[in-house]
């Protein structure tokens, strides 16, 4: 013996010291005003940016907005990229399970040890910019602004050869809008966030494009008419900028369901793509698919240059989107989706009808209250014989009483069950799938954390 400890327990307290500082570290950032606690200005994070020598400058970026598709987008875009030989630092929110998810490295979580130097990097320059801001009766940075610095810097420390930037809420004031992006994507916009974007699409798109800089590519999906004039013009405003939009310049040409995905057929912009098999479900992840097909190549050749086919070919084909149309449980299987609004929940419907073949599908359903309920109720109603309403462990979470009397006055008593712990509501939903024998199924629904929540009580924490 020599006294020496073992390098495999040198490890262990190591790993151990990590964890016990994330935990310190989650808990000084979620003691801060939430994500959807805005309070919009980018004052606050651009103080800190210039204090720290403005990392978001020194890599190229795609910056993503919209209502929908935003993060599956950000996943494909990224797949791509690597693929192509690109590093990538890749930003998205919310998470499922781990805050680290947020934050991406070459398409793994970032490591602790990387989270921990990236954000003692920033405490110290947050520290002063809240107390300047507090000193002129203005805010301290909220819990979004302070994730956002962190992986600006961390994304300049790995280094990252592109940056794959997703908005937590709208474009202009979003924190994320420090950047001047190459390229901008603008996922379809529809009703979302009403309370502090707008309550008209027109409104929400005014905000929404405020990520489109000079000199830049948007890469929109399908859009309504009048957000389409909205993007037209804030491209004409800037100055140096040009747009492609998915049924104009590129789109879906071809697809058809295959086991386990679908197999689509792209045009890009710079030529067509045939026969990729897209392990993912439904006709909004194949335009989302086309949507970051036109994105990489507006950013790798502006647009006039093919992504090499077998390149393409791997990259989707390796394609995941968790928590979105995601089969978690077989027999009887359970799937779990994020739509939290009305736009999300009816392509969940349309892909369910698509894709799968159940005798008897229950859902299992917990929204967060200040999300359009009764909105996606009346869009689930159609496609589900029972309803098990839920609540995450969210404080936000409604009531599952109050939610239950939503879903009673569309579904009727016979097919609502409310259920107040989510454990016990999801083996409910079970029971009930099977209650007819073979072929039913589970879909639980409703918010990005309900979905976080099934996927782990399941035993799923990998992203």
């Amino acid at each position: 013996m020599n006294g020496r400890p073992d390098a495999a327990a040198v490890e262990a307290a190591r790993n151990l010291e990590e964890m016990k500082r994330m935990r310190e570290i989650e808990e000084e950032i979620l003691g801060r005003a939430p994500e959807n606690d805005i309070g919009p200005s980018l004052e606050r994070i651009r103080a800190v940016m210039e204090l720290a020598g403005d990392p978001q400058r020194n890599y190229p970026s795609i910056h993503l907005t919209g209502t929908n598709g935003k993060t599956s987008t950000s996943r494909m875009i990224d797949s791509i990229l690597r693929e192509s030989g690109l590093s990538t630092g890749r930003f998205t929110s919310p998470h499922l399970h781990d805050i680290r998810e947020r934050i991406t490295l070459s398409g793994k979580p970032i490591p602790r040890e990387k989270f921990i130097a990236a954000y003692d990097e920033v405490a110290p320059l947050i520290e002063l910019v809240d107390a300047r801001s507090l000193e002129s009766g203005g805010r301290r940075m909220n819990f979004f602004e302070v994730l956002v610095a962190l992986a600006y810097a961390a994304f300049a420390d790995a280094p990252v050869d592109v940056a794959v930037i997703e908005v937590g809420l709208g474009g202009s004031w979003d924190a994320t809008n420090v950047v001047d992006a190459q390229v901008a994507v603008v996922t379809p916009v529809d009703l979302d966030h009403t309370q502090i974007l707008g309550d008209d699409v027109v409104s929400i798109a005014e905000e929404k494009s405020g990520i489109i800089k000079a000199d830049s590519v948007t890469v929109s999906g399908v859009q309504d008419e009048d957000v389409a004039r909205v993007l037209l013009d804030r491209v004409e405003e800037v100055g140096g900028a040009r747009i492609v939009f998915e049924g104009n310049d590129f789109g879906v040409l071809a697809r058809e369901v295959a086991i386990g995905g679908q197999q689509v057929s792209i045009r890009g912009l710079a030529g067509e793509y045939a026969d990729l098999f897209l392990p993912l479900h439904g006709a909004h992840q194949a335009s989302n698919l086309a949507t970051a097909i036109a994105a990489v190549e507006s950013f790798v050749g502006g647009g006039e240059q093919r992504i090499e086919p077998e390149v393409l070919t791997a990259a989707v084909a390796s394609m995941t989107s968790p928590g979105r149309l995601e089969v978690v449980r077989r027999s009887p299987t359970v799937l779990v989706d994020a739509a939290h609004n009305p736009h999300g929940a009816r392509s969940l419907v349309a892909a369910l009808d698509e894709a799968f073949s159940f005798t008897r599908l229950v859902g299992l359903v917990g929204i967060v209250a200040d999300k359009d309920a009764t909105g996606m109720l009346e869009v689930l109603e159609p496609a589900l014989d029972h309803i098990v309403v839920t609540r995450s462990s969210s404080p936000r979470a409604m009531r599952p009483d109050d939610l239950g009397k939503l879903a009673v006055e569309l579904f009727g008593e016979s097919r609502v069950t409310v259920v107040r712990d989510l454990p016990d509501a999801l083996e409910q939903a079970v029971t009930l799938a099977e209650s007819e024998g073979m072929g039913g199924g589970v879909v639980a629904t409703g918010s990005v954390i309900t979905a976080g929540e099934v996927r782990m009580l399941l035993g799923l924490t990998d992203v």
